[in-house]
């Protein structure tokens, strides 16, 4: 009986959690070429960004290109930053839309220096 309680107390904490809004990237393991993009919950994207790869049908054309020709096992995908602060609907699709245009800098920059993400 007991463990249909904690089961259940389980099921309410995961529903009372709150989304993590942020930035993150797919990454290519060997060369950390980087595809930066953002998510309103960090924590559910990766599951739609590969469902979207493996079936053809993600946007950006260089990443799916990639994932194509090297496989769902050459990529992993990376946090790169959560918004921690409360900010309204609309400042939060400005700050998330800002912060990648700043990573997608960052690591284009990190790339031309051949760092990548292998360190994160």
């Amino acid at each position: 009986m007991s463990e249909a309680f904690d089961r259940k107390a389980a099921l309410r904490a995961y529903k009372e959690r709150k989304p993590r809004p942020g930035i993150y990237a797919v990454r290519r393991i060997e060369t950390g070429e980087s595809w930066p993009g953002s998510s309103l919950n960090l924590d559910t994207t990766r599951n739609g960004l590969w469902i979207q790869l493996n079936q053809g049908r993600h946007l950006d054309k260089a990443l799916q290109e990639a994932w194509r020709t090297y496989g769902e096992a050459a990529f992993d995908y990376v946090i790169l930053e959560i918004i921690e602060e409360e900010l309204s609907p609309f400042v939060l699709k400005e700050t998330l839309k800002a912060k990648v245009a700043e990573w997608r800098r960052m690591l284009k920059e990190e790339a031309c220096r051949g760092i990548g993400l292998s360190g994160r």
